[in-house]
């Protein structure tokens, strides 16, 4: 890598990570144990990095973190070639996704408060709000231990499996949290960043509505799951494995 002298490699990239992390905190779309969070950069040869947060970002930095404490990893050998910091022992997950999908630029995990309910459920979210119309299905995987190489070979064959769906997707990890792919054959992996960030924060407050339709559901106040003003489905359909999205919705009619 060749980088102006007395600059760090990737600077601007990790920088922009770092604040990042303090908004997922401050936002509560993780906790303190933390997640964690990459996105695929190359150097002026063309040679493929990862831009990564380090492992206990959030337990012993409570996720403020400078930009020379994100790290710059070779794939495969999984090298820590710039930054302070040890690599999580869920770079697998990530090192397995980007393997699966070239155009993927951003891996983003994290440990969402409301989203939680739903993945430690084992139930799909259903999908309410206009704004997360475009994600389509929120599925919850099935379950796997952490860190392991069961659960990174599993998810890279779910995002096989959902093709250019994973340029923007969201899955739930079956209590473990949330994983976030975005991406696209010429997207800079910063603006795929900030969508994977745009993409934890509103599912977020879907996960609360979609709680609360399924309460309403309950007390018979609502006859099923409305989104723009269309029912999508019933609390029947969630309990047998349906993932419910707006298939008419106005916002997948439109360009990102």
């Amino acid at each position: 890598m060749k980088f102006p002298a007395g600059r760090i490699p990737f600077e601007y990239e990790r920088e922009d990570l770092a604040k990042v992390v303090r908004e997922v905190m401050e936002r509560r779309d993780t906790n303190i144990v933390g997640g964690n969070i990459s996105i695929r950069v190359k150097d002026e040869d063309g040679k493929d990095y990862y831009v990564m947060t380090p492992t206990m970002m959030s337990e012993a930095y409570l996720g403020h973190l400078t930009a020379d404490q994100i790290l710059v990893i070779e794939p495969h050998t999984r090298k820590v070639v710039s930054g302070n910091g040890k690599a999580t022992r869920e770079i697998n997950m990530h090192e397995a996704i980007y393997d699966t999908n070239q155009d993927i630029k951003c891996v983003f995990h994290s440990h969402a408060d409301r989203a939680m309910f739903w993945a430690t459920s084992g139930l799909n979210m259903p999908n309410v709000t206009e704004a997360t119309q475009k994600l389509k299905e929120i599925r919850t995987l099935k379950w796997h231990p952490m860190c392991t190489e069961e659960l990174a070979q599993y998810v890279a064959t779910e995002i096989k499996n959902i093709g250019d769906k994973a340029l923007r997707n969201g899955f739930l990890l079956n209590s473990h949290g949330t994983l976030f792919t975005s991406g696209g054959k010429n997207m800079d992996p910063l603006t795929a960043l900030h969508k994977s960030l745009a993409d934890v924060d509103i599912t977020e407050y879907n996960a609360q509505v979609a709680y609360d339709q399924t309460i309403f559901q309950q007390m018979g106040v609502l006859d099923g799951y409305y989104s723009e003003d269309t029912k999508i489905g019933t609390w029947e359909d969630v309990k047998n494995g349906k993932a419910l999205y707006n298939k008419n919705s106005s916002q997948n009619k439109k360009g990102d």
